[in-house]
C-alpha cells in the first residue's frame, strides 16, 4: 500500500485529517480543503486514490485494512450509524464468527442512506444507547450485534456458538440478550430464540445444545442440570461438567478442545476428571462428532449408566447450584491465565 506525496500534491492540505482518519476521506471534506471534483477524477484515473464507495475516497492504494474500512462505511453512512452484526462482533473479538465482506450498519429510520459496496444498511425505530464508541465510528453492543447477527445467519450451529460464546466469556449477560430479543420480536428471530433458550437454561457451547437436544428425546433420563455450580460434601468447590445428572451422579462432558479450551492439554482434562472422580462422580465423555453421528448410541450409553447409578446422587452428597455462566466459573481451580492484549469490553 501506497500513500501519495503530499509534496507535489494539492491534497497535502487534508493530510492531517487524512492521518487522523487513517487515509479515508469524503468528498465533503475534499471540496472543504479546496479541491474540485477534477482534481478527484484525476487522482483516481491515475490511480492515486481509490473510490471505494459513494463520494468516498481512500488516499491510498492497495488493498484496504478492515479498520480503514470501518472508517470508510461511518464516514459513507453518517456519524448516527452504528456498526452491528458479524462485523461488531469480530470487532469485539469473538472467536466463532464467520468471515464476512460486509459490514452491517443500523442508522436511523429517516436516514436517507442507501446499502452500496460493502456496506448494508439497516433502518431502525431505535438505535442502541449502550453502543460503544470507537473515535471514528459507533460499535453496537455486544448483546445487540448477538441478537442482530443471529437475525442474518441460517445455521443454527452458528447462532448456538455466539450465543454461548456471549455468556461463557462475558461479553453480555441473560437480561441483555433477552431485552434484545424481545426488542426483535418475531422479525427473522426463530433461531436466536431457540438458542437463547437453551443458553437460559444453562448451556454453553454448541455441541453441548447438540447433546441436550440429543438427551432431551428420552423418556428415561430426568432433567439435566446444565454447567452448574458443584460444591463437594466438603464444601470443597468443583469443576463445572457441561452437564449433571443429580440424581445419579453423573456428570457429562463434551470433549471438544476447539469450543471449551483456551488453552487446553491432557493433563488439564485428567486433572477436572480426577477431582470429580475422587467425590464419587462418574464421568461419560462425549466428543461433538460422536453426538452428531451417533445421537442414538449417545443417549442409550448414559440411559444405561443412569439405570445403574440412579439414586446415587443422595449418598454422594454433591451439591448444586445456578448455572456457571463464564469460562473462569467453569474451568474452576482449573483457569489457565487469560492471554494478555484481549481487548477489554467492560
Amino acid at each position: 500500500m501506497t500513500t501519495t506525496n503530499p509534496s507535489d500534491d494539492p491534497s497535502s492540505s487534508i493530510s492531517d485529517l487524512a492521518l487522523r482518519q487513517q487515509q479515508i476521506v469524503t468528498r465533503a471534506q475534499l471540496l472543504s480543503a479546496g479541491l474540485d471534483d477534477m482534481h478527484m477524477y484525476r487522482q483516481t484515473r491515475r490511480g492515486r486514490w481509490q473510490r471505494i464507495l459513494p463520494a468516498t475516497y481512500a488516499l491510498v492504494t492497495g488493498t484496504l485494512t478492515e479498520e480503514q474500512l470501518r472508517i470508510a462505511a461511518s464516514l459513507y453512512v453518517g456519524r448516527g450509524a452504528q456498526i452491528t452484526g458479524l462485523a461488531a462482533l469480530s470487532w469485539y473479538g469473538f472467536r466463532y464468527v464467520p468471515k464476512t465482506d460486509k459490514l452491517h450498519l443500523v442508522v436511523p429510520h429517516g436516514a436517507r442512506r442507501m446499502s452500496a459496496g460493502h456496506v448494508l444498511v439497516c433502518r431502525a425505530l431505535a438505535l442502541d444507547d449502550r453502543a460503544r464508541d470507537a473515535g471514528l465510528y459507533q460499535v453496537c453492543s455486544p448483546a445487540r450485534a448477538v441478537v442482530d447477527a443471529g437475525r442474518v445467519l441460517r445455521d443454527l450451529r452458528t447462532v448456538r456458538a455466539i450465543l454461548a460464546e456471549a455468556i461463557q466469556r462475558d461479553f453480555a449477560d441473560l437480561p441483555a440478550l433477552d431485552e434484545e430479543v424481545t426488542r426483535a420480536r418475531r422479525s427473522r428471530t426463530a433461531l436466536v430464540r431457540k438458542a437463547f433458550e437453551e443458553v437460559a437454561r444453562g448451556v454453553r457451547s454448541s455441541p453441548e445444545a447438540e447433546l441436550r437436544e440429543c438427551l432431551s428425546a428420552s423418556r428415561l433420563l430426568p432433567e439435566i442440570l446444565w454447567n452448574p455450580r458443584l460444591v463437594g460434601s466438603d464444601g470443597a468447590r468443583l469443576p463445572t461438567p457441561d452437564g449433571y445428572l443429580a440424581d445419579a451422579a453423573i456428570a457429562l462432558e463434551v470433549d471438544s478442545q476447539e469450543f471449551h479450551f483456551a488453552p487446553a492439554d491432557w493433563h488439564r482434562t485428567m486433572d477436572r476428571h480426577n477431582e470429580l472422580s475422587r467425590y464419587g462422580v462418574l464421568i461419560l465423555h462425549f466428543p461433538p462428532a460422536q453426538i452428531r453421528r451417533e445421537p442414538g448410541r449417545v443417549r442409550r450409553i448414559v440411559e444405561d449408566a443412569y439405570r445403574s447409578r440412579r439414586g446415587f446422587g443422595a449418598r454422594c452428597g454433591v451439591l448444586t447450584g445456578a448455572p456457571s455462566s463464564t469460562e473462569s466459573d467453569k474451568k474452576g481451580p482449573f483457569l489457565t491465565p487469560q492471554q494478555p492484549g484481549r481487548r477489554s469490553i467492560r
